[in-house]
């Protein structure tokens, strides 16, 4: 990127030293980097991204940026620009240091704490760039701003020279490069995928602005820019789903509050809600969500009387009903967001319920109101969904009626295991009965569980609940689970808190995984979400030495062709499995069961907006996008983590 791309798009002289407000130092970053990014895994890697790049959106925020960069280098460092109107540099009154060096490196130090530098903020704590810094092997700062160029470098925290002028500029704006800490970090290798569905997301919620990543790893680069932001995120989402109308939006600001709502109903029977408060995934909801849903379900409801589709002796539908379908953005800016839940992701302000509830009453019943034909075509989906959930109730009542689960109840499928404390015990979904017989053979019987599937469970992508709770491989893992699905979920009556997929290392077994991860997905999502989803890795090959027979198992032809690197391939029997049914009960345990040797891939769901779009190409109606997705992936997908 030029100089010329970094200009400044409007004026601030106003943003100096003064608005940088400090609540207290920078002390037990280094010592329990957990409690400020979460974890020293891959999440707290790239949290160190989204902390810098959360300062930039806030710029945008406040109208003074419209372009930031992302850049991977070769040693994976990472540089991000943006043309904001720069840190301020002058002398903080409170420290008598810079303005730049105090949000660097004191905790709470920054524009957000009612010092008059932003109104709505997505980097809520003000720790960001300091937490960087303090887990940073290296930092290095440039600021542009008032004519001039200001630098500084820091390690490990600690600033290696004063701040100082190097020359002059007429842009405006902020650099800064980190490398992360490898005291601190388990590894440090960043993946593109990750970062770009954040800043494409980012992209989405902030329209207008461009977001540019660029991994010079293997010299790529992505522009992320829509000018229809969350109308293009409902459009995205849906792209291979076939939708019933075209995306509606609304936005409005009441009591300084912004809301921004785009929907679109598909033919779909899932519902796909996301919510935001500036630019904060709520995963866990919250009032402006409760707000859209209230009004969702009033005025559809109004409309299909209106519309004599509903007879007045009929009851009204349920919100269940009308958000079948359903793909819905809600972004809401809020100048002093309150978080509550388990993982502070649920909102709540009372005062945003009320508001979103008018602005979605206004735009929905307007919308309708203009548009009769797409108004009956959604309403009378949402009265498919009335009927199909009445006959999924009487199949519901079944299910629950086998709650108490007895062998009896799963007769000739389920292993169960003897630990009833959930946290020590296991169940495996294994494909077919022949590697069903082998896992409940060698098993652990103390704590591990075998439900055995026979063949292809259905694809519940393309199923109301009824056919799903209809289906008898189905039935058999919910009842085994205990926690009940969909709306009655449960999580706390789960009997175990490890579910693994194992299934063959070929085609049809990867068919059958994903079947299994969309349903769990659709219907048990808080098992995700929780980690108690895994896919177990079974070998493809056994190795074994003509010479003195000992063996060794290999997982992937990678890993096979390192092993032959120095060895000569003819000294050695190179067996290919074809699937878990041909390996007898002791090897399968040794190689993919046994806690001591297995390896485990722990399912997560960083993304829930991007594993909705991945589980409809996969698993949808549309089968073009499909294939064109499976040629252009199979040389380098191994495992899917959503």
């Amino acid at each position: 990127m030029s100089q010329e791309d970094l200009k400044k798009p409007a004026n601030g002289s106003d943003y100096d030293a003064s608005q940088i407000q400090i609540l207290e130092g920078l002390e037990g970053v280094r010592r329990r980097p957990g409690m400020y990014i979460g974890s020293t895994g891959p999440r707290g890697l790239h949290h160190l991204v989204y902390e810098i790049v959360d300062n930039s959106i806030d710029e945008a925020l406040a109208g003074f940026c419209d372009r930031i960069k992302v850049v991977i280098h070769n040693d994976n460092s990472i540089t991000v620009s943006d043309n904001g109107r720069g840190i301020p540099v002058d002398i903080h009154p409170k420290t008598g240091k810079s303005a730049l060096e105090a949000a660097l490196t004191m905790l709470h130090a920054g524009g957000k704490f009612g010092g008059g530098g932003y109104k709505v903020s997505g980097g809520l704590h003000g720790v960001g760039m300091s937490v960087v810094n303090a887990l940073s092997s290296w930092l290095k700062v440039k600021v542009e701003r008032d004519g001039a160029i200001w630098v500084q470098e820091y390690k490990r925290g600690k600033p290696q020279y004063d701040l100082k002028k190097t020359g002059v500029s007429e842009n405006t704006g902020t650099t800064i490069e980190f490398a992360p800490d490898p005291e601190i970090f388990e590894e440090l290798e960043y993946s593109k995928d990750t970062l770009s569905v954040r800043l494409r997301e980012l992209a989405f919620l902030n329209k207008g602005i461009t977001i540019v990543l660029v991994d010079e790893r293997d010299e790529s680069e992505a522009v992320y820019h829509y000018d229809g932001g969350v109308k293009d995120f409902v459009s995205y989402i849906n792209q291979n789903k076939d939708v019933l109308h075209p995306v509606v939006v609304y936005e409005d600001e009441k009591d300084k509050v912004q809301v921004e709502i785009a929907l679109q109903y598909t033919d779909s029977y899932a519902e796909s809600i996301f919510s935001f408060v500036n630019n904060i995934n709520t995963q866990e909801g919250g009032t402006h969500e409760a707000g859209f849903k209230t009004a969702l379900t009033r005025v559809v409801n109004d409309y299909a009387r209106k519309l004599n589709i509903l007879k007045e002796n009929n009851p009204n539908l349920s919100g269940e009903d009308i958000r079948e379908g359903l793909t819905a953005i809600i972004s809401v800016k809020v100048e002093e967001p309150q978080f509550e839940g388990q993982t502070k992701t649920k909102l709540g302000n009372t005062e945003v319920r009320p508001i979103v509830d008018a602005v979605v009453t206004e735009g929905l019943g307007t919308y309708l109101e203009e548009h009769p034909s797409d108004t009956k075509r959604i309403i009378e989906k949402t009265v498919q969904a009335f009927r199909a959930r009445e006959a999924a109730r009487k199949a519901r009542e079944m299910t629950r009626r086998k709650s108490v689960l007895e062998r009896t109840s799963l007769p000739g499928k389920l292993a169960d295991c003897s630990m009833k404390d959930p946290a020590l015990s296991e169940l495996f979904l294994v494909e077919g009965d022949s590697a069903g017989g082998s896992a409940i053979g060698g098993r652990d019987r103390r704590t591990q569980a075998i439900l055995p599937l026979r063949g292809k469970i259905l694809n519940v992508e393309k199923a109301r609940l009824d056919k799903v709770l209809g289906n008898e491989e189905i039935r058999a893992m919910i009842t085994a689970m205990g926690t009940g699905i969909h709306e009655e979920f449960d999580i706390e009556k789960a009997r175990y808190h490890k579910l693994i997929i194992m299934t063959d290392a070929d085609v049809d077994g990867a068919h059958i995984r994903t079947l299994l991860l969309t349903f769990f997905y659709r219907y048990m999502k808080p098992l995700i979400e929780a980690g108690y989803v895994y896919i177990a890795q079974p070998p493809l090959y056994r190795v074994k030495s003509k010479r003195n027979k000992e063996e060794q198992y290999i997982y992937d032809d990678k890993e096979l062709e390192k092993f032959f690197t120095d060895k000569d391939k003819d000294r050695y029997d190179i067996s290919r499995y074809k699937g878990l049914g041909e390996m007898n009960k002791e090897e399968l345990w040794e190689t993919t069961m046994n806690p001591q040797n297995r390896t485990l891939l722990r399912v997560s769901m960083d993304d829930a907006s991007e594993a909705e779009s991945i589980f409809t190409l996969l698993m949808g109606e549309k089968v073009e996008p499909r294939r064109a997705f499976i040629q252009e992936n199979a040389q380098f997908v191994k495992n899917l983590d959503i």
